[in-house]
This record gives C-alpha cells, sequence and structure tokens, in this order.
C-alpha cells in the first residue's frame, strides 16, 4: 500500500476516533472465566479494572470489555450473566479512564445497558448476523460499530471455513454486513471493519488475510485487525501456551499496521504499543511522510 486512508469515527459523548495519522492500540479485556489468552485471570471485576488502568498507563487508546468467550467451541451465555460480568467493569474503567471503552458483546441488551454506562463503541463479532436489533443500538444511541466477520456460532464454526479465496470471500461478507448495519440507520461513518483473525477460519486462510489485509481498503471503512495471541500462530511458532504467543503476536500486529490496519487489539498493551510505533514510522517512510 502507498498510504493508509485517513478517517473520523463520531463517538457519544465524547471526542471521535481519528484514525490513520497513528495506529491505535485496543486493549483486551476478558472478564470472563475461560478466556483462551489469560485463563479467566480478569473474572474478577476488581482485577479486571485495575488491569484496564494500568494499560491505559502503558498506552492503550481504546479499552475493550467483553463477558462471554468466543474461542472456538465455546457455549453461548445469557445476557444477564453477561451484563453482571461487564457493566461494572464497564462503569468504572469509564468513570476513571481517560480514553474510549468498548463492549465486545453481539446482544443488543449488553450493548444497550453498557452504551448507557458509558460505552462508545460496540464491537460486534458476528457482523450481526446474532442479533437483528444491534444495530438498532448503535443507531438510536450513536455509538460506533465494529463488524467482525465470521460464519456459525463459535460452537461450529470450523465447519464454515470453506472459502473459494478468502480474502475476496471476506471482503464480500464484510460489505453484506456494513449493508445491513446502514439499512438499519447506522452511519457508515461510525462503521470498522475486522477481517476475524481465527474465526471459521483456518490457520491458512488467516495468514492469507493478514498477507493481503491491505485489500480491506476497498471497502473504504478503517480496519481493525486482531492477531494477538490466536492459534493461528502455532503454524509458525509451533504448539506452545497463548501467552507464549508475544513474539509472534509482534510480528503479526507489524504486519498489520503495514497492511493499513488503523487499529490493532491486543492482550500486551505495553509490549505492543512499541512494536506499533516503529510500524508506523516505517509505514510513514514508505508512503513518503
Amino acid at each position: 500500500m502507498t498510504k493508509r486512508a485517513r478517517y473520523t469515527v463520531p463517538l457519544p459523548g465524547r471526542p471521535p476516533l481519528l484514525l490513520g495519522e497513528r495506529t491505535l492500540v485496543m486493549g483486551i479485556i476478558n472478564v470472563t472465566p475461560d478466556s483462551f489468552a489469560d485463563g479467566g485471570l480478569r473474572f474478577d471485576a476488581a482485577r479486571a479494572i485495575d488491569d484496564g488502568l494500568r494499560m491505559i498507563e502503558d498506552g492503550a487508546d481504546i479499552l475493550d470489555v467483553g463477558g462471554e468467550s468466543t474461542r472456538p467451541g465455546a457455549e453461548p451465555l445469557d445476557a444477564d450473566e453477561e451484563m453482571r460480568r461487564v457493566l461494572p467493569v464497564v462503569e468504572a474503567l469509564v468513570s476513571r479512564g481517560a480514553v474510549a471503552v468498548s463492549i465486545d458483546t453481539y446482544k443488543a441488551d449488553v450493548a444497550r445497558a453498557a452504551v448507557a454506562r458509558g460505552a462508545t463503541i460496540v464491537n460486534d463479532v458476528s457482523g450481526l448476523q446474532h442479533d437483528p436489533d444491534l444495530a438498532g443500538v448503535c443507531a438510536s444511541t450513536g455509538a460506533a460499530l465494529i463488524l467482525m466477520h465470521t460464519r456459525g456460532r463459535s460452537r461450529d464454526m470450523y465447519g464454515e471455513a470453506v472459502y473459494d479465496d478468502v480474502v475476496d470471500d471476506v471482503v464480500r461478507e464484510l460489505r453484506q454486513a456494513v449493508d445491513r448495519a446502514t439499512a438499519a440507520g447506522v452511519p457508515l461513518e461510525a462503521i470498522v471493519v475486522d477481517p476475524g483473525f481465527g474465526f471459521a477460519k483456518r490457520a491458512e486462510h488467516s495468514f492469507a488475510l493478514l498477507a493481503r489485509l491491505e485489500q480491506l481498503a476497498a471497502l473504504g471503512r478503517p480496519i481493525l485487525s486482531g492477531p494477538s495471541r490466536k492459534s493461528f500462530l502455532k503454524q509458525a511458532l509451533g504448539e506452545r501456551q497463548p501467552s507464549a504467543r508475544e513474539w509472534g503476536t509482534a510480528a503479526a500486529v507489524t504486519a498489520s499496521v503495514l497492511g493499513g490496519a488503523h487499529i490493532v487489539r491486543v492482550h500486551g498493551v505495553r509490549e505492543m504499543t512499541d512494536v506499533v510505533r516503529v510500524a508506523d514510522r516505517i509505514l510513514g517512510v514508505r508512503s513518503g511522510k
């Protein structure tokens, strides 16, 4: 790519996200007992809040709070339990932090409650396929909407990992998700797209998407990349625990930035902030800045 496009994504009640001048870092806060990446370390709300505040100190621009594991094979969680987990964390981080807070959910009820407590972004791993009312929440509240590509539910997603050309198919299906959102009243400028590494994708599919990430620019929307500690990295690294995939994550984050990602979603905020700053400098030289 020659130059990363710039976008302004409006947020309710706070300054907009300015995307493209530099890569923004989104810190992951999994308030779950069964997170694939941290083994449930942040299931305790107080721990999750403290870690979120530490991520801000370490350079996070956005905090993404989620209460339901979406790892392959995971069972769905009911909305009441999801809200019990995430709402105290969202509320505390909004009141004590200085960055935008995102709610990682595909459920309209959870998104509505989180936005009412100050979340300004809804991160939907289903691309508006699981809850038809979710887009309406974003349309009515002004929350930004991240649309991730996937197929099927977590428990059966690998059965859907059949593509003619994975990049072309993902671009086409993300375009359909964008159309679903705008048809429901979500402004186009409020939408971010995510290729969904590891979701209904074999390792070779995720690597192909990472290598050709710049083709997602055809959607005309900012790109979020979330390769952090994902299992597809094992194809290059060999068998190891998620926490031992940070060097592999660093390589994937660098490739994401050079491929045009506007936001990277990561677990190790301090380390990946350094990675992003160097990758941004390389991208700037390549773009003639």
